[in-house]
């Protein structure tokens, strides 16, 4: 394995360790490849992380066949989400704190130049998992997340023909979304809004959004938290706007065999293009090529009140009120019963 090396990112010379070891052993690339990727698509990577607490999906054995990440119920996995700046980080690595539904806080990364980005890809981060909210002001989301993500029977062009339809009706509501892919079977669209807002009034636009799209095309959108509810329909995952809960960045890595990468689109290729089109091998000529699609996220900023009167007359007029948040949260005010619908006689 090579010794360490060094690699210019942004006027700073970051350190690469093992820059041979191999991280994607499907397609034979390394760690070199990965900080190397991110280089290639500094200005991307950094405008969708910049001034935001983010945390890091690190994998620093790689991809390997078996390979699992970590969760709240198991700590064993060979993988884990880093939500408090790493001990030793160089001094140019700033943070931001944030608060968690617990009430604890933590300071988190937060970016401020590709030089960071670099040092956390030397450390095995892939992922990056950006608040939806600036250092500034880290109550008040200044971007709604929402995650069309497609359930058994369903895959990647069944979440094409709901974004368009998405598109229509936040246009209809004087707005506009941002569309890219996940990297794995589902789409997001990124919708800049002014940071007036907070998480919960943020979380509430995002349920009357999915509700209005859900009675447009009820064969093929739900907002069923419950997965026995949803059927073979793309689910609006309205609690990827809860706080605490992230989606992976544009231009972050994804934990599969062929290292494919979250990529903004245009909205006149989302029919053509396929999540497996975007990797860290072809990245780097397309952003050389058509440079940063989401650059406009940071130029514009709607109200939220279309949505927020949207849901006001969902409650009025048909009861509609709040949706079950995250297992590991507390009780909610409004929230209903979390229990899915087969146990709830149980709890009658």
């Amino acid at each position: 394995m090579r010794e360490a090396i060094e690699l210019e990112a942004g006027g700073r010379m970051v350190r690469v360790s093992s820059p041979s070891k191999v991280y994607f052993p499907e397609r034979g690339l390394t760690k070199l490849d990965v900080v190397q990727y991110f280089l290639a698509v500094g200005d991307g990577i950094l405008g969708a992380l910049r001034e935001r607490p983010t945390t890091l999906e690190r994998w620093p054995g790689g991809v390997f066949e078996g390979a699992k990440l970590s969760t709240r119920q198991d700590n064993r996995g060979d993988a884990f989400y880093q939500k408090r700046i790493p001990k030793g980080a160089p001094d140019y690595v700033e943070t931001a704190t944030v608060a968690f539904p617990s009430g604890r806080t933590a300071d988190e990364v937060c970016p401020t130049e590709v030089a960071v980005v670099a040092w956390a890809a030397n450390l095995g981060t892939l992922t990056f998992h950006p608040w939806p909210v600036r250092r500034p002001d880290a109550e008040h989301p200044d971007q709604l997340r929402i995650d069309l993500d497609p359930q058994p029977g369903t895959d990647y062009s069944d979440a094409v023909v709901v974004a368009h339809e998405a598109r229509a009706l936040l246009q209809e509501l004087g707005m506009d979304g941002f569309p890219k892919t996940s990297g794995g079977r589902g789409m997001h669209l990124y919708v800049p809004v002014r940071p007036e807002w907070d998480f919960v009034q943020a979380r509430r636009a995002v349920i009357a959004f999915g509700r209005a799209l859900a009675r447009r095309m009820p064969d093929q959108v739900t907002v069923d938290w419950w997965k026995e509810e949803r059927g073979e329909r793309i689910f609006i995952d309205f609690n990827q706007m809860a706080r605490d809960r992230t989606i992976a960045s544009a231009y972050s890595v994804r934990p599969r065999p062929r290292a494919t990468v979250s990529a903004p689109l245009a909205w006149d290729e989302v029919n053509d293009a396929r999540p497996e089109d975007f990797d860290i091998t072809t990245m780097p000529a397309r952003f050389a090529a058509v440079g940063d699609l989401h650059a406009g996220v940071a130029e514009v900023a709607y109200s939220l009140e279309p949505l927020l009167e949207l849901a006001a007359r969902d409650e009025k007029d048909h009861g509609l009120g709040d949706l079950p948040y995250p297992p590991e949260y507390p009780k909610m005010p409004g929230e209903p019963l979390r229990v899915q619908p087969s146990r709830r006689a149980t709890f009658d």
